[in-house]
């Protein structure tokens, strides 16, 4: 498990949008916000469509002691089911990435950037309609966005369902959770979602390693101390809690709810052929989500 690996977590958020394209400040200020709220990264994620002239939004003079950026872009390209254009997190893109022509599908300009370095996202399926057969066609995807704070407001944020489902079909992704913030007047507020990287250092390149390894977890607020799996059972110790969930490839749950839950056991007989994840959740209705543990399919 991740809580054992050397180094420490670093907090950061993988999609973000400055006014290189459709958001309110420039990447300098976006930044400012995200180091302002105590985030050792982000990645600011401008849409590269031909409209802003393909931004490949440079943040490396933002870096400083103790704070970080990672080099990325959301891509677009034809098109889903719902007949939209695919909204895919790319974080780890060289500055020099060529734009799409008319021609490549999003699942082409995914396997494109993911050859290029960089860590793939499957960006708010929920809101963006996804299919499962839509998502099996991205199969460049490194993670899924489980949980995206600006969907939220559409009540379209969670996308743990689809997530399931090709979890079950043997698709080996992570999951994550972001702002998608845009810094927008009538926006939500920022620093609503974020991702826990672990890894040694904060240096860019370790980050990246660390996220296309799946070390790391996602959270609206609780943290996450340990999670070990002993034997037929999982242990967790987290940030107090309300209510901690074993769920994951079964329609069953375990499930633990009181007050101040800082520690608990399940067994694992119910997702011991499939995949299983934990989620605490604390009195606000804030949530922490491990990624998927496979104990089942190889």
């Amino acid at each position: 498990m991740i809580f054992d690996l050397p180094g420490r977590f670093w907090r950061g958020n993988l999609h973000t949008h400055s006014n290189l394209s459709d958001g309110a400040l420039s990447p300098a200020e976006t930044a400012q916000v995200y180091r302002d709220a105590g985030y050792d990264f982000v990645a600011i994620t401008d849409h590269f469509r031909a409209e802003y002239g393909f931004p490949m939004t440079d943040t490396r003079e933002l870096r400083s002691d103790g704070f970080t950026t990672l080099i990325g872009a959301e891509l677009h390209a034809p098109r889903t089911e719902a007949g939209q254009a695919w909204h895919i997190v790319a974080v780890g893109l060289p500055l020099d990435f060529a734009a799409p022509d008319e021609t490549e599908t999003g699942p082409e300009l995914a396997r494109r950037a993911r050859a290029a370095g960089a860590w793939i996202g499957m960006a708010h399926p929920s809101a963006s309609l996804l299919t499962a057969v839509d998502a099996e066609s991205l199969d460049a995807a490194h993670s899924v966005e489980v949980y995206n704070a600006l969907s939220d407001r559409e009540n379209r944020g969670d996308s743990w369902h689809l997530t399931d489902v090709l979890l079950n079909r043997g698709h080996r992704l992570t999951t994550y959770a972001a702002d998608d913030a845009h810094l927008q007047p009538q926006d939500p507020p920022p620093c609503q979602a974020w991702i826990h990287v672990r890894a040694e250092t904060l240096d860019p390149d370790a980050l990246l390693t660390a996220l296309k390894a799946g070390h790391f977890y996602s959270s609206t607020g609780p943290e996450l101390y340990d999670v070990r799996i002993e034997g037929d059972e999982i242990t967790v110790h987290c940030s107090p809690a309300t209510k901690i969930l074993l769920t994951g490839g079964h329609p069953g749950a375990e499930v633990i709810q009181g007050t101040n839950l800082t520690e608990c056991t399940f067994p694992l007989g119910l997702f011991r052929n499939t995949h299983c994840r934990i989620t605490t959740e604390d009195t606000s209705g804030a949530r922490a989500w491990t990624n998927p543990i496979h104990l089942g399919r190889g």
